[in-house]
């Protein structure tokens, strides 16, 4: 077993990236732009100039910035009024750690501020002993940055480190910091090229969980 463990947030911790997907859908809309139902999958996972360089590929018309705020606006707004529900498995996997002596970390695109109420929110902020924002590192996923930064602030080497993800982003950064990478898809399945990125994909948290718990992984 891995002497540390990174999390991300959406879409793997809570149930939030349908509502990521759904918005980034409504916003192409309020922007006069036909929505183009493989952009939020293009986009998930990634903030900063990576996110904005998505926008411009897929919509070039629009001013990345305002509609990447736009969306980001109206989500926090809808999660604020009704919070997320946590994820399949992520108590007991995050407990099984805990319990276990394994240093946990989230690293999340989203704000200190935003991952704190979130996590709060679903009852999941005790189990972390640090949390990594995208909004502090150059550059974000598909980019390492977010989980060096992470796997430095619990003390423990990238390599001894499980990376949990739902994004193909997500992945590739793990991958790109010498993690192990652990998927379990949520609105997009893994695909070929992610499967051999990644140490194992499993259908919920809970077989992850089971997989190590059985020293499989």
């Amino acid at each position: 077993m891995k002497r540390g463990a990174i999390f991300d947030m959406d879409g793997l911790l809570l149930d939030t990236e349908r509502v990521y997907q759904a918005i980034w859908m409504e916003t192409a809309e309020v922007f006069g732009q036909k929505p183009d139902p493989a952009f939020p999958i293009a986009v998930s996972g990634s903030n900063g100039e990576e996110l904005r360089a998505v926008v411009r590929r897929f919509y070039p018309e629009v001013d990345p910035e305002a509609f990447r705020r736009r969306c980001l606006d109206r989500v926090e707004t809808l999660l604020d009024e009704s919070g997320a529900e946590v994820k399949l498995g992520a108590p007991e996997l995050l407990a099984f750690f805990r319990d276990h002596g394994i240093k946990i970390a989230v690293a999340s695109s989203n704000s200190q501020e935003r991952i704190r109420k979130n996590l709060g929110q679903g009852g999941l902020l005790p189990f972390f002993d640090a949390i990594a924002s995208g909004l502090e590192v150059e550059r974000g996923k598909p980019s390492p940055d977010v989980f060096l930064l992470a796997a430095k602030r619990i003390g423990i080497p990238p390599e001894d480190c499980y990376v949990f993800e739902d994004s193909g982003n997500g992945i590739r950064a793990a991958s790109a910091a010498g993690c192990a990478p652990v998927m379990v898809p949520d609105t997009a399945p893994a695909t070929e090229e992610l499967r051999g990125l990644c140490k194992a994909v499993c259908s919920s948290l809970l077989e992850a969980r089971d997989l190590i718990s059985a020293g499989r992984l």
